[in-house]
């Protein structure tokens, strides 16, 4: 299936139904798929070709959601664009994408006022929500269509070519472009469908960008003929306001603004009785808050762990998962990332790419219909993280007794003190579990004594004081003295990328100088 095909397929369960609804305001069905074929149109009359790249830069938007599938429809590439990168590292993507349209929202005409003239491959540009000099008008692009329905190309037998052309975000080093195929998102999808609770139509809610995670976790729901409820602006009151009068069944969120929404004060006084999966992924997930969350929030907890060369589901871990049968909550599996999908194999192997024991520490790597085809114009890079038939994913962690995986660390993060290894993620649980901690983060910097000393920054909640002697008795007592941090930093606040990962890179180049 293509992008426009989940599209398709919910118009014809109901094409009078709503489809994507913003600010209290709904588009049907049929709607939705008008104008995707005015884009598709008008992109060809612009001189798109099979496999030519359009990128959209916009904050959450209905309509620049709907040009996704437009530019499926002329049978065109679709390049996400973050939308909180700065005008160099968007520059630089636009470059490596070869991209030829670009389609951005007025609020970012400052940026590509900045860029365009770097971009000489980029032979149109659109403005969709107002003028703006240099770029055309939304009418007079979709004016320049000859038709305003665009015949359906045949996805043939045994060819997929690209569907999406997504940045790594370059957190260490250069971005890289990910190829994902119409077969990689299909596979996306059924693994969504098979292994997480849908009953009835769904109404997802898409507070997170949707350039990302939440972008790709559409294409189920309106396979299903769901509704799409788009927050423009992140709002942690105005999410649980829409979770209540929208009766929304699915969302996701990060585990950082989890966090912000068990802190809010409306949510022990807002009806959550309609969901039936909040997904949380993209980055760990303190074991402590996603208990409070299970209990406060509810049974609908929903774990997804993959990255962007194998999107969402390498693992899975529904919401009954989080439970013993006993119905107690399965405290032992909560730093888990559920059990590898239906669709995958996972192994963690060795440096030499040999199977390590059930407990053992090793990559975590996988093999599926769901892996990338590779990197765009970069097959070094490319040989070296499918090779030998595997996508490494540069994560270490190990599968237990009832198969679940434990990622413990990336494996560049890992730190060896005094001969030990030590991972992050596990001291990090551990200082996370202190009730005055809301986030941290755990590096290692050089020891003249033990080669290596761990190092912790944490983030207090708002109102919160944290001791560093007392938190550091606390680490100790929960994983001993050798993965106890030597040295604790308390921050306003943690450096982070464009889509919320804490930059430990920054945290090491501030605290090193």
């Amino acid at each position: 299936m293509r992008l426009h095909d989940y599209l398709d397929k919910g118009a014809s369960l109901g094409a009078d139904r709503p489809c994507l609804t913003t600010d209290g305001t709904s588009s049907s069905y049929a709607e939705v798929v008008a104008l995707s074929h005015r884009v598709a149109a008008a992109l060809v009359a612009r001189g798109l070709g099979d496999g030519g790249r359009v990128a959209i830069l916009s904050a959450n938007d209905p309509v620049a959601f709907t040009c996704v599938f437009g530019v499926s429809r002329a049978g065109g590439v679709w390049c996400p664009i973050n939308p909180r990168n700065e005008a160099a590292e968007n520059r630089e993507l636009l470059a490596l994408f070869d991209a030829e349209v670009v389609v951005y929202a007025s609020g970012f005409a400052p940026l590509v006022a900045a860029i365009r003239d770097d971009l000489p491959d980029v032979h149109t540009w659109v403005c969709f929500d107002a003028p703006d000099a240099g770029a055309l008008t939304w009418q007079a692009f979709l004016d320049h269509g000859t038709s305003t329905v665009v015949a359906d190309r045949p996805l043939l037998p045994g060819v997929d070519g690209q569907a999406m052309l997504v940045g790594t975000g370059g957190t260490t080093g250069r971005p890289k472009g990910v190829m994902l195929t119409p077969t990689n998102l299909e596979t996306m999808t059924a693994l969504t469908l098979m292994g997480y609770p849908f009953d009835g139509r769904p109404v997802y809610l898409a507070l997170a960008p949707l350039t990302h995670a939440a972008g790709v976790l559409c294409f189920p729901v309106l396979a299903l003929g769901g509704e799409v409820v788009i927050m423009r602006t992140p709002d942690v009151e105005g999410f649980l306001r829409l979770v209540e009068a929208h009766g929304v069944t699915h969302t996701f969120l990060p585990p950082t603004v989890i966090y912000m929404v068990l802190g809010s004060p409306s949510l022990d006084s807002t009806d959550l009785s309609s969901l039936q999966c909040f997904w949380y992924g993209a980055a760990p997930m303190s074991a402590s808050r996603l208990e409070e969350a299970l209990v406060r929030i509810g049974p609908v907890m929903a774990q997804l762990f993959g990255q962007t060369e194998a999107p969402m589901m390498i693992s899975m871990m529904p919401p009954a998962d989080h439970f013993r049968a006993d119905g107690t909550i399965a405290v032992e599996r909560l730093t888990s990332a559920g059990r590898p999908s239906p669709l995958v194999t996972v192994a963690i192997l060795d440096p030499s790419d040999r199977p390590v024991a059930t407990g053992e520490r090793g990559e975590i790597c996988a093999r599926s219909s769901l892996v990338m085809a590779g990197y765009w114009k970069d097959p070094v890079e490319t040989a070296t993280t499918l090779r030998n038939g595997w996508l490494h994913t540069g994560d270490i962690g190990f599968l237990d007794e009832e198969g679940f995986l434990h990622i413990v660390d990336r494996a560049k993060d890992m730190i060896i003190t005094g001969g030990f290894n030590v991972y992050s993620t596990e001291v990090e649980q551990a200082v996370l579990a202190h009730a005055a901690v809301q986030d941290c983060a755990v590096i290692g910097l050089p020891d003249d004594k033990w080669g290596e000393r761990v190092v912790v920054v944490v983030q207090a909640h708002p109102g919160a004081s944290v001791d560093t002697d007392e938190l550091t008795d606390f680490v100790k007592q929960r994983i001993g003295s050798v993965k106890a941090p030597k040295e604790v930093h308390v921050w306003s606040d943690l450096p982070r990328s464009k889509v919320g990962k804490v930059l430990k890179t920054e945290i090491k180049r501030e605290l090193v100088g």
